[in-house]
């Protein structure tokens, strides 16, 4: 099997971001439901929902959140990164057939103890719903060895 190797820590830049769109389905919030367990009528019955102060069905917070997971495993710093922690604060509720964006972009890097801190918001028509700051452990570039 081919090793995928993410971004390393040494290469990382602050202001170097990346980014995922996504559309929250039906789908998204069942099985997220049946996951986590989190089964909510907040978001999993319109009728119980519509009685609420946001008159609908909204995602699931986590579920929102586990998207920038996405774009820190795969994108950047990529595969091999790990998620130490995220702080987050939610604005605006994401419901179903929203079209997500979550841009991750580096805030700080240290090189000492091979940790990145990441500025991460999400977006659904065109207003920000979440922003959240995460902490990443990063690998270092492998050195090259004589052959």
């Amino acid at each position: 099997m081919a090793e995928v190797r993410g971004i390393a820590l040494e290469e990382m830049e602050i202001g170097q971001s990346a980014e995922a769109v996504r559309v929250v389905t039906e789908e998204d919030l069942d099985l997220f439901a049946k996951v986590s367990g989190d089964y909510n009528p907040v978001h999993m019955d319109e009728e119980f929902a519509r009685a609420t102060p946001f008159r609908g069905r909204i995602a699931h917070g986590a579920l929102v959140a586990s998207f920038i997971s996405g774009v820190l495993g795969n994108q950047l710093p990529g595969p091999g990164a790990i998620f130490l922690g995220l702080n987050m604060r939610f604005f605006l509720p994401t419901r179903i057939g929203d079209e997500v964006k979550t841009t991750v972009t580096v805030k700080s890097v240290d090189l000492k103890a091979r940790k990145a801190v990441m500025d991460c918001v999400c977006e659904a028509n065109g207003k920000v719903t979440m922003q959240a700051e995460a902490e990443v452990m990063v690998r270092k570039r492998r050195r090259k060895t004589d052959d």
